[in-house]
């Protein structure tokens, strides 16, 4: 079955660079974002973990843990931490998990189930391990995005819409086209205008359909 949005992301046991974790302990009360990668000492994942290295801090901000995946050891792992410092110009202070089993690849439905690793295998083997997953406090899967091995992950649009799921958690907004913080949310179709009013202030009524209100602080 594949995993969808507002499954609950499945909970698993592994190894990692920091030990052993439990994914849903692991995340306790924050956000958390799983950055998925087909394989260790690869030119385009090394430039995207040394990405999650300079945002830290913009993570810590949004009360966010980043943990990384990629189908290696934990010693290799280490190994490849030095290239992707060494790249970032900062340390990744972030756990990279052991995923040699495929078994994380598979729980989150990035692999067919009859994936293998065959010895001397390439990048391509996994590729399909290229996957960013923004999961909840309530461990709910938020957001999924997918690359392929040519494309880069673009982190301004991660960081965007992270803030876009956090300004609509809960709340009865979504965000528009191209939407960032500061910008007026759309007011759900399940509240009326007049109650917007009463909750939100002054609503601008583009369309019947179409209402926005600036976002709450």
């Amino acid at each position: 079955m594949s995993l969808r949005i507002n499954d609950i992301a499945p909970d698993f046991t592994v190894d990692s660079t920091e030990g052993k974790i439990s994914l849903h302990a692991w995340i306790g009360n924050s956000y958390a974002i799983l950055f998925s990668h087909p394989k260790d000492f690869t030119p385009v994942c090394t430039t995207e973990f040394g990405a999650v290295a300079q945002l830290a801090g913009e993570f810590a901000k949004r009360n966010t843990k980043v943990i990384g995946v990629s189908v290696d050891s934990v010693e290799e792992h280490k190994k490849w931490k030095l290239d992707i410092e060494k790249f970032a110009g900062t340390t990744a202070n972030f756990p990279i998990i052991d995923d040699q089993s495929l078994t994380v690849a598979k729980l989150y439905d990035m692999l067919p189930a009859d994936a293998y690793l065959p010895d001397g295998r390439t990048p391509a083997h996994s590729a399909t391990v290229r996957t960013v997953f923004i999961i909840g406090p309530d461990k709910k899967v938020r957001l999924m995005m997918t690359y392929p091995m040519s494309v880069g992950r673009n982190f301004a649009e991660i960081l965007r819409a992270l803030d876009a799921v956090q300004a609509t958690d809960g709340a009865p907004f979504a965000t528009p086209a191209n939407w960032v913080p500061g910008q007026d949310v759309i007011v759900s179709l399940a509240v009326s205008t007049d109650d917007a009013k009463t909750r939100f202030g002054d609503v601008n009524v583009v369309l019947p359909y179409l209402r926005t209100v600036k976002a709450p602080k």
